[in-house]
């Protein structure tokens, strides 16, 4: 889904920069107010996750390879707000670093991949909380159905920048049947890893998944014939794992996948990539600005050996990752420290 240099005209790329900055700008605000000491930390170790569960891709179709686009499993574990910016981190990362995903086109992937994913991803799981039973099977099943739709929702606005700002005179309905068809079926894939994800969290610290709060009905008590809601209980909710091992634990399993099992992933090309090729949406591609960069095609250079060269730029990108959102999820935390300060009387 990464969308690279040359697909998407000039003024529809910079429209979509500006719709990615304000986008930005709201979520570092709404990020402030869900980020607390306990799960800023699992922000930053979330986008690295992201990072490396994208360099697995798995095969969907005769040809053709998916990989996680994340917006719903971020969403789900860390907020929407904090969502957006993970998922943005990544593509950052992706497109300075490796070279993926176009920088002209950062806007339009961060549109599509970051904002898109998260908004219709949380709006679905919430939807679903609304009916369910509040527990955490529900959680994962919601889980399951938001990451689901989110990913062809994805391919929808894909198409519609297309139609508006596609360099290329291509059919726009043989591109919608192509990229919806195909992203229904990595959908299944982005769910499958989104619910397992979401579910074991939830089994070891389900009081660090932002989509599992308040999963438990509160009591209600008769008061002069009215119910109402009893006091909530006090004891904090039990923990299998200390913040730290769940980090640590999280962020090997990050490295072991991009360090190691990446090597084994699909080659086959992506849902866009394939797509792009057999439709001829491809054929004004420009050469990416990165590509003279030492990790471009997440190989490092010099190193021949490509199950060594791609193990050692997947762990740089976990490691880059990792410290990059965590510096701004620190800032933010920080930031909401000062917010939540008692005011200064003097001032």
């Amino acid at each position: 889904m990464h969308v690279p240099d040359g697909f998407i005209d000039a003024p529809t790329s910079a429209v979509t920069g500006v719709v990615a900055a304000g986008a930005l700008a709201v979520s570092l605000r709404g990020a402030r107010r869900e980020l607390d000491e306990k799960t800023a930390p699992l922000a930053g170790l979330v986008a690295a996750f992201i990072f490396a569960v994208q360099m697995l891709n798995f095969p969907v179709a005769a040809g053709t390879s998916g990989h996680l686009l994340g917006g719903a499993l971020a969403a789900i574990l860390v907020g929407p707000y904090t969502g957006v910016l993970c998922v943005s981190v990544v593509l950052l990362m992706q497109g300075v670093l490796f070279a993926d995903g176009g920088l002209t086109a950062l806007g339009v992937n961060i549109t599509d991949m970051a904002i898109t994913t998260t908004v219709v991803s949380y709006a679905v799981f919430r939807a679903l909380l609304a009916v369910l039973p509040r527990k955490r099977r529900s959680v994962t099943v919601a889980s399951f159905v938001a990451a689901l739709v989110s990913v062809p929702a994805a391919a929808v606005v894909f198409t519609l920048l297309y139609a508006v700002g596609g360099t290329t005179d291509v059919s726009l309905g043989k591109v919608a049947t192509a990229m919806i068809g195909v992203h229904v079926l990595i959908g299944v894939g982005e769910a499958v890893i989104t619910a397992l994800t979401v579910s074991a969290v939830i089994a070891v610290r389900p009081d660090l998944v932002h989509g599992a709060r308040g999963l438990r009905q509160r009591l209600k008590l008769r008061v002069g014939g009215t119910l109402v809601d009893a006091p909530a209980p006090t004891a904090p909710v039990a923990a299998r794992t200390s913040r730290r091992a769940l980090w640590v634990t999280g962020l090997v399993t990050s490295l072991v996948l991009a360090g190691f099992v990446s090597f084994y992933a699909s080659s086959s090309p992506d849902g866009l990539e394939k797509v792009a090729h057999d439709k001829g949406i491809d054929k004004k591609e420009e050469k990416h600005a990165s590509a003279g960069s030492p990790l471009a095609d997440y190989g490092v250079r010099n190193v021949s050996n490509a199950r060594l060269s791609g193990g050692l730029a997947g762990v740089i990108g976990v490691g880059v990752t990792v410290v990059a959102g965590s510096a701004v999820f620190w800032v933010l935390r920080r930031r909401r420290a000062e917010d939540v300060s008692p005011v200064n009387p003097g001032l």
